[in-house]
């Protein structure tokens, strides 16, 4: 049985040109969490989000998380401890750093319930795709988390924060390292 591939979008939900999009329709075993009508922001809501997803699904499963989206998973993966077949996290976040103008401050994060960021062992196989010039997070601090969570680390180079901002449609690549998690 091939596993159900589970896309798991980051605070921007789901964008029509993102590669996360483009590769669920690609594929014909992928599923998604949805969009959160509200506290969308809340990572306990976000978390209930992908196990109840995740309950719908039958057979294995192959997490595929960006951004934001990382975080929720890793949160999801310390307090549900499902059984996961693997999982691609591409370009986490650093939510323990300031971000960007623009982007969640570190007391919003906080207040609900993002930080810290959770860094014990992962209980399944993982990599952590990582960019050099990510806005989001410094290439040494995903290099720690990625050790953190017994990932391995895939360096993409400069990549930007691997979205449609950075130039990031297609991503060929997610589908390789899916591929090697299967």
């Amino acid at each position: 049985m091939h596993p159900t591939i589970l896309i798991v979008p980051g605070l921007r939900d789901h964008v029509a040109e993102h590669w996360q999009t483009l590769l669920e329709a690609k594929l014909t075993n992928a599923a998604s969490v949805p969009p959160l009508e509200q506290d969308k922001l809340s990572c306990a809501a976000r978390v209930a989000a992908i196990d109840e997803v995740y309950g719908r699904i039958k057979g294995p499963v192959i997490l595929v998380a960006h951004s934001a989206g990382v975080m929720i998973a890793v949160h999801w993966a310390r307090q549900y401890r499902r059984r996961i077949h693997g999982a691609l996290l591409a370009t986490p976040p650093d939510f323990e750093t300031p971000l960007p103008a623009g982007h969640t401050t570190q007391d919003e994060l906080a207040c609900n319930g993002w930080l810290p960021i959770p860094r014990q062992a992962l209980p399944f196989p993982s990599i952590v795709a990582a960019s050099r010039n990510d806005p989001l997070a410094r290439f040494d601090r995903v290099t720690e988390m990625a050790a953190d969570w017994g990932s391995r680390l895939v360096d993409l180079g400069e990549v930007g924060h691997l979205n449609p901002s950075a130039g990031f449609g297609e991503w060929p690549a997610a589908e390789e390292l899916v591929r090697e998690l299967c």
